[in-house]
């Protein structure tokens, strides 16, 4: 994943650490929730114009679940937290203990704990933002969507008044055990003037 504009180390470094804060509180309360350790980690963090989120996540016609919730406080936009349609399947049998392909479509209860999940993940990335800039991000009402990714996105932008050229891409990497890993991305798209607040506060010019 490369961003079309240019960071420095020291840039990438914090995009990197709001990833790693939000993993660690979240790996926390996961496992409090599991009974069980659960290991999160951050591969990538960055801005990436729409385009290139697109493309990156899978196409427009990639069958996504995600939670996604308006943002109000010092930044104004919405997150959407995704998993592709085959994650969100390996997650859902992960947080109700079953064997590992068992789930083959999310009925009520997988959607509910999918739901749980992506609370607790969004709640926590967008802490970690808080912790990193004093800024302060109040999550709204968070609801659940499956669909493709062109329409899950295009209810997102519309939710947040998205009108930046970049929006801040977190990727995960949930796994426990031997089973396999399940990748997610979390992502923040921000109002007009919104995402100049968060860069500045980051110590970020781009």
């Amino acid at each position: 994943m490369e961003s079309s504009k240019a960071f420095s180390a020291m840039q990438l470094d914090v995009l990197q650490e709001i990833g790693n804060i939000g993993a660690g509180n979240a790996a926390t309360a996961l496992a409090s929730l599991l009974g069980a350790r659960v290991n999160i980690s951050v591969p990538k963090a960055a801005f990436l114009p729409l385009d290139e989120v697109l493309d990156y996540v899978g196409g427009m016609e990639e069958s996504v679940a995600c939670v996604q919730l308006r943002v109000t406080g010092d930044i104004q936009g919405a997150i959407v937290y995704l998993f592709s349609e085959a994650s969100a399947l390996r997650l859902v049998d992960l947080l109700l203990g079953r064997v590992p392909g068992e789930t083959t479509e999310l009925d009520e209860m997988g959607r509910s704990v999918l739901m749980e999940a992506g609370n607790i993940l969004t709640g926590n990335f967008a802490s970690a933002i808080g912790t990193l800039t004093g800024l302060e991000l109040k999550p709204g009402v968070p609801m659940l969507a499956c669909d493709m990714l062109g329409a899950v996105l295009s209810a997102g932008l519309a939710a947040s008044g998205y009108a930046e050229d970049n929006i801040l891409l977190v990727d995960t990497v949930f796994s426990e055990g031997d089973a396999e890993a399940i990748q997610s991305h979390f992502l923040l798209l921000t109002e007009i003037n919104s995402l100049a607040v968060l860069l500045k506060a980051l110590g970020i010019a781009i």
